[in-house]
């Protein structure tokens, strides 16, 4: 809502530029009558430039849900005295407690300060200059690149491992540690296209380049190498590979215990087999339910790179034609991720 490019985030510009501070609540009028002591009641459409002029007075404006009319000004609030408040300005203060009790988003802008505080219940946040938070972003998205080129190095080499019958749960556990520290540097990217508004389009694009088909090769991966395969074990291992603090994050004792091993297995030495989702997705035009049906009536890739042609198009949904495509994508698969393995640095 008050991002740039937005007609509130222009308002409270000129608010911040005049250096005139203002207190705004932005919810219901209606639930939100009962901390009101005074005012005036306008319920009018909402511009920047009625924003600006009705903030030269004294009280704090109100503002429907959607930030589309100013409903009140000049109100004098009254939250409850005894929540719990941080800030020592009287304005800041105020928005705390509106925000703590009500739920609303309050917008406290500092006269002396020339800062623009959110408070949406217990949460604050300062804006931050455009200028600062578009460094922030590039330099994320910098970092981003080189993680997401680190991936596919592993995830190229444990390919090649996996035709070859010779990879270990280490191989395993790096392209998975890859992924997840892929996933998160996104997320932290995300929250400043967020704040970016408008001007955040370019890096946006950017991060969706990069970040194409990641979110389905981490899920491949985490179901070829699951100890107990099901779609409730695949959830429930993304979602606390998703919720591991950092240092666990390093540790591949702990992702090792994730996908359903003993933790203190040595992942150096200890061979895994995949069942080949993560491969035979990689194969164009291949729907997930084919992939499926082969997995299931054919096995892993060992047993998939071993069967017959007639034992292939035997499966529902592959036939002859479907066969051959297969058959040539694992083998260009094969040859690419040799060639890359050798010639990586």
């Amino acid at each position: 809502m008050v991002a740039p490019g937005t007609a509130l985030r222009e308002g409270l510009e000129n608010i911040l530029n005049a250096r005139t501070g203002a207190l705004i609540v932005i919810g219901d009028p209606e639930e939100l009558s009962f901390l009101y002591s005074g005012g005036v009641k306008l319920d009018i459409d909402y511009t920047p430039g009625l924003l600006f002029q009705v903030a030269k007075m004294d009280g704090a404006i109100i503002l429907n849900q959607n930030a589309t009319k100013i409903a009140m000004a000049n109100v004098q609030l009254m939250p409850d005295p005894t929540i719990l408040s941080m800030e020592t300005g009287t304005r800041h203060r105020t928005a705390e407690r509106v925000a703590k009790q009500t739920g609303a988003l309050v917008v406290a802008i500092s006269q002396r300060r020339e800062v623009i505080t959110l408070y949406v219940q217990d949460n604050r946040y300062v804006l931050e200059d455009i200028t600062v938070v578009l460094a922030k972003a590039n330099q994320a998205l910098a970092t981003l690149e080189k993680y997401r080129s680190r991936l596919d190095q592993v995830s190229t080499r444990l390919t090649a491992l996996e035709f070859e019958g010779g990879a270990t749960l280490h191989d395993v556990l790096s392209v998975l540690q890859r992924a997840e520290l892929v996933t998160r540097m996104a997320v932290e990217i995300e929250r400043h296209i967020v704040e970016l508004g408008t001007e955040g389009r370019l890096i946006e694009m950017q991060l969706e380049e990069t970040m194409v088909g990641s979110a389905a090769e981490k899920a491949a991966l985490v179901r070829d190498y699951l100890v107990e395969e099901s779609d409730e074990a695949l959830s429930g291992a993304l979602d606390e590979l998703g919720r591991l603090g950092h240092q666990d994050l390093l540790d591949f004792g702990r992702l090792a215990e994730l996908l359903g091993f003993d933790r203190k297995l040595s992942t150096l030495d200890y061979p895994v087999s995949p069942r080949g989702y993560r491969v035979l997705g990689r194969i164009p035009k291949l729907p997930k339910l084919v992939v499926n049906r082969i997995i299931a009536e054919i096995g892993a890739l060992d047993d998939l790179l071993a069967a017959t042609d007639a034992e292939l198009e035997a499966v529902e949904g592959v036939g002859e034609v479907r066969a051959k495509e297969i058959r040539e994508g694992l083998r260009r698969l094969q040859e690419v991720n040799l060639i890359d393995r050798y010639l990586q640095p």
